[in-house]
């Protein structure tokens, strides 16, 4: 079973993350990140990789696609709050979009 990161996970998995562009949610225990790409189609290639990753995990993302923009909210909503699983797709996000 799933669960929220430890204190030493937020540490290091989520830190690295940090360091990476992503940014934490007010108000709420999530990461956000805005991935900008040179045309839509591109950011909608993106968007169809990260799909795909993410509906191996069976763990989906909160995003907003506008035209070579795409603005991403990870948190596991079953926990309501950060997990592994946001860790995991988040590198898969940068490692996509790199």
């Amino acid at each position: 079973m799933n669960k929220k990161l430890t204190p030493q996970e937020r540490d290091t998995d989520l830190a690295a993350l940090i360091e990476n562009g992503w940014s934490m949610v007010e108000e709420r225990d999530a990461i956000f990140k805005r991935f900008k790409f040179t045309s839509f189609i591109e950011a909608f290639g993106w968007m169809t990789t990260a799909a795909l990753c993410a509906e191996k995990m069976s763990h989906h993302p909160e995003w907003l696609n506008v035209y070579n923009r795409v603005e991403v909210t990870l948190t596991t909503h079953d926990l309501d709050g950060l997990s592994g699983l946001d860790i995991t797709l988040a590198q898969k996000m940068d490692q996509v979009a790199a």
